[in-house]
């Protein structure tokens, strides 16, 4: 059932008021003011949030599947464990969003700014729709700690690169390693190995 926008803040606002799970689904959001709104749990599969304001707005467990948010500003937002499939965030701000355990499955993250974003356990691929993505050292140094720790065969340009002071330096700044008492990357002896 299509919403007016008036039904649909009031509906917004009753959810807020109830902390109650809304079906949005299907709805036209476009370029709504949602900021600070408690959206958790709530279907958003299939929503037009095309430069909507969802900015602190709690989107924890939400479905948001194939939903548009094209330029969407969700800076600060809860995306936690949300379910992020063919989800459209090409050009969105995504800058200091929690996506821990979000499914980010087939999503269209191009041009997105993620800086200062958590991505920790986040289904995030690589794909030629994650090309582009604004990051910042955080997510450098957490993907370049990832692929230190990868056993890489048969590579000796990688392993030249793995074994550059400057690559293990920036690696070694990963939250990861403080966060998950995870190892400092080391040099690899590569003459122990000839």
């Amino acid at each position: 059932m299509k919403h007016t926008r008036e039904t649909i803040i009031k509906l917004i606002k009753e959810c807020r008021a109830t902390k109650t799970p809304i079906d949005l689904s299907g709805q036209d959001l476009y370029g709504l003011d949602l900021q600070g709104i408690d959206l958790r749990g709530s279907n958003l599969q299939y929503t037009n949030l095309r430069w909507a304001n969802l900015q602190r707005v709690n989107l924890q467990r939400a479905d948001l599947q194939k939903a548009d948010l094209r330029g969407a500003y969700l800076q600060e937002a809860n995306l936690e464990e949300a379910d992020l499939q063919w989800v459209n965030l090409r050009r969105a701000n995504l800058q200091y969003v929690n996506l821990r355990y979000a499914d980010l499955q087939r999503a269209n993250l191009k041009d997105a700014d993620l800086r200062g974003a958590d991505l920790d356990y986040a289904g995030y691929e690589l794909s030629c729709e994650t090309i582009g993505i604004k990051a910042d050292e955080r997510l450098v140094s957490q993907l370049l700690y990832h692929l230190c720790r990868m056993d890489v065969q048969d590579c000796p340009e990688w392993d030249e690169l793995r074994n550059d002071e400057r690559v293990i330096a920036l690696a070694n700044q990963s939250h990861v390693i403080d966060v998950y008492g995870l190892p400092e990357i080391e040099p690899l002896n590569t003459q122990e190995e000839k």
